[in-house]
């Protein structure tokens, strides 16, 4: 038998990834990645355009240096790096003290909200401009119970049961300033009129003011408190401007500007309130103590200058040396320091244990002025008796003095202070909101990133689609498993055409469908003519002129190829006969409008004649037998004597004999057939078929003595992923004559 050389070259296989054919396969995805690109990219306009605009309020607060308690108390807290004041002062701002008062009193735990017609209905009524007060746009559509545009809900009071909390309710605006209230399963929880408190079934609601259409629904929620409270802890973004500046920047993000700015000024109006409270509250403990020593003081005063009188007069001496004088005035202001930190260690005592930092320091200070204290008093000793005594009382009136002088101010200061209205921190910038420029959505943003995710998306399905797909599509795999590539037949949208007239049964009676006829100069057609003219010079070694056509699956093509190779064969001259071989689901006779009966199966019980089993089809020189009746056992008939007897009987009637068989890996009618056969074909789908089904249908083959003469490699895709296909596919020229 003659060998027909493939026209395709062996190629070694590689497990590595092929640059080019994954760039191929994102230039056949072209589409896809454009259409996803463009579909995404429309989607994040439409969100950009219709999304609800979110506006931020921002406000500014300086924390200033605290002016309370004694002196030098404010240094030591200072000491080793203590927290900065601006993180302990954004901790109280953001404490439930503050934040939840201002929930309380702006009435932040009741929700209320307008139901919007989905999508874009809120758009709809963002754009409505009424042009008097009160005025509500149109309904769309008619579509009452939806609010467009003007419609206000404003809850007084809303009390509901504590199964109810953080539970969405509807209510139903009325004719007249009426409402209604439902639950979520519609029913109704109490009817009352705008202004009016209204107490039932433990609800209890008073509107304010309703604004809208009757029938109009709205959505009302009473949330917890404290999850009110923890949601604004989170919205509420507070930080400080710079290190060490004491510039708190405050920020609250909302669909309403007005609301945005409402919250951050209350918020920012209670912070400053209890600022003031608290520093009011720590000059009062101060005062306090302060009033406590002054008696103390005073008493001391007076008795030690009662002493320093008596001396004075006792021993007649009224002067102190210059030398005194000097000791006097360096001891003086020693003890006056020494008890201004006596002072501040009592004070310290109230406040911390005796481990925290700043009684430590105040301890190491106290106790160097001693130091220096006890240095002076050896000077002392070596003074007269007399001045030593007189020095004593002196510095013991002066040293009191000065303690007494410096309280009594401190305790007019605190006075001062504890009835005054002034914190340590002050608003610098009051709330404010942009509104021609929200934060959210970014539309320009959303946009590109939507057209990047949608181009990324796009990719990466044509590539897992790529990888995923396990049909060959290059016709030297098909070789690599040693059956040679006897021609590529590109896809036809011809056929495809004609074979879904054929499914649905709308052909006209007129029409033609077999596509040899069809169209002539269709690219399909003309690889059938080169694979016919294989296969002339082929049949010339063959044992019979018997063709049997097969396949390792179903729709790969087997009956596309059979019908219209016998077509082009008989066109060329040649007497063919056409033979269902598939008695199960074979369709021959619908390509050639002809009649199932009366076809191979019957012919094989002996129920008819070869001559009654053989039809003329709408081709000279091409007859055909139908699959005839569906038998229950088609491999048993194709292995009786009298399907042998047959293919005698009309070899010598035709110069070819074109089976058509069903799938090797379904059935094994095909090997029975092609025992039969001279020239056996493998009929594989380009991108269908794998290469382990094509060895497999191969081996079945071969495991019953069958040699495959080779393959056919049908439906071809133009693509730029197939690496095979670049090879070959530039010889698929359409070449025709003109119409003049």
């Amino acid at each position: 038998m003659q060998n027909i050389t493939s026209p395709y070259r062996n190629q070694s296989s590689t497990d590595e990834i092929d640059l080019a054919v994954l760039f191929g396969a994102l230039i056949d995805g072209k589409w896809i990645i454009a259409g996803l690109t463009l579909g995404f990219a429309l989607l994040g306009m439409t969100y950009a355009i219709l999304a609800t605009p979110i506006y931020q309020a921002n406000a500014l607060i300086q924390i200033e240096e605290k002016s309370g308690g004694l002196a030098g108390m404010s240094e030591l807290s200072d000491v080793f790096g203590a927290p900065s004041k601006a993180v302990t002062e954004i901790e109280l701002l953001k404490s439930r003290a503050v934040i939840g008062q201002a929930v309380t009193n702006l009435k932040l735990h009741t929700l209320s909200a307008p139901n919007y017609f989905p999508i874009f209905g809120e758009w709809a009524a963002r754009r409505f401009q009424p042009e008097f007060a009160g005025e509500l746009a149109l309904p769309w559509f008619g579509l009452v119970e939806y609010a467009w545009g003007g419609e206000e809900l404003e809850i007084f009071q809303l009390n509901v049961p504590a199964a109810y909390l953080d539970t969405p309710l509807t209510l139903v605006a009325g004719a007249h300033d009426y409402f209604s209230l439902y639950d979520g399963n519609d029913e109704q929880l109490l009817a009352g009129q705008v202004g009016q408190q209204v107490e039932q079934n433990g609800f209890k609601v008073q509107i304010a003011k309703l604004q809208a259409r009757p029938g109009t629904r709205f959505t009302v929620v009473r949330n917890r408190l404290l999850n009110t409270i923890m949601h604004f802890q989170n919205e509420l973004d507070a930080s400080e401007r710079a290190k060490d500046s004491g510039i708190i920047s405050l920020a609250l993000q909302h669909a309403d500007h007005q609301h945005a700015i409402q919250v951050l000024d209350e918020v920012s109006r209670l912070y400053v309130r209890q600022n003031v409270e608290r520093n009011s509250a720590e000059a009062a403990q101060s005062l306090q103590f302060l009033r406590e020593q002054l008696p103390q003081v005073r008493s001391e005063l007076e008795r030690y200058e009662q002493a320093l009188n008596d001396f004075q007069m006792s021993s007649r001496s009224v002067d102190i040396s210059i030398e005194t004088q000097s000791v006097l005035s360096q001891i003086i202001e020693l003890d006056t320091l020494i008890s201004e930190q006596e002072l501040k260690r009592t004070e310290l005592q109230r406040r911390f244990t005796g481990e925290h930092p700043s009684y430590q320091i105040l301890l190491e200070q106290t106790q160097q002025l001693q130091r220096q204290r006890n240095e002076l008093s050896k000077k002392v000793d070596e003074l007269p008796e007399t001045q030593q005594e007189l020095l004593r009382l002196s510095r013991d009136v002066a040293v009191t003095t000065e303690v007494y002088t410096a309280m009594l101010n401190r305790s007019q200061e605190l006075d001062v202070l504890r009835a005054g209205t002034v914190g340590n921190v002050r608003i610098i910038d009051a709330a404010d909101a942009s509104v021609s420029r929200p934060v959210k959505p970014r539309k320009t943003i959303v946009t590109i990133l939507a057209t990047l995710f949608g181009g990324f998306l796009g990719v990466a399905l044509v590539l897992v689609r790529q990888m995923n797909n396990r049909g060959v599509e290059n016709p030297e795999i098909i070789e690599q498993l040693g059956l040679p590539v006897y021609a590529a037949i590109p896809f036809s949208k011809d056929q495809e055409h004609l074979e879904k007239q054929l499914r649905s049964g709308r052909a006209a009676q007129r029409d033609t469908l077999v596509l040899a006829l069809k169209n002539p100069a269709d690219l399909a057609v003309e690889s059938l003519r080169r694979l016919r003219t294989s296969l002339h010079f082929a049949h010339a070694e063959a044992l019979n002129n018997v063709l049997m056509i097969s396949g390792p699956s179903p729709s790969v093509g087997k009956s596309f190829v059979a019908v219209n190779l016998a077509s082009t064969m008989a066109q060329a001259g040649q007497k063919v006969l056409l033979i269902d071989g598939d008695m199960r689901k074979g369709y021959l006779n619908k390509i050639f409008r002809l009649p199932a009966r009366d076809g191979l199966s019957d012919l094989l019980t002996a129920r008819i004649d070869i001559d009654t089993a053989i039809q003329r089809t709408e081709i000279d020189s091409l007859d055909l037998i139908a699959r005839g009746r569906i038998p229950p056992n088609p491999s048993e008939l194709l292995m009786h004597e009298n399907f042998r007897r047959f293919l005698r009987e009309i070899d010598d009637r035709y110069d070819l004999i074109v089976i058509d068989t069903p799938p090797v890996l379904a059935v094994t009618d095909a090997s029975i057939i092609g025992r039969e056969a001279g020239i056996s074909l493998l009929v594989t789908r380009f991108g269908q078929n794998s290469a382990k089904e094509i060895e497999a249908a191969k081996r079945c083959f071969e495991q019953d003595d069958i040699q495959l003469k080779g393959a056919i490699f049908n439906a071809v895709i133009k693509k730029s992923s197939a690496y095979g296909y670049s090879q070959y596919g530039h010889y698929f020229y359409e070449y025709k004559s003109e119409r003049a």
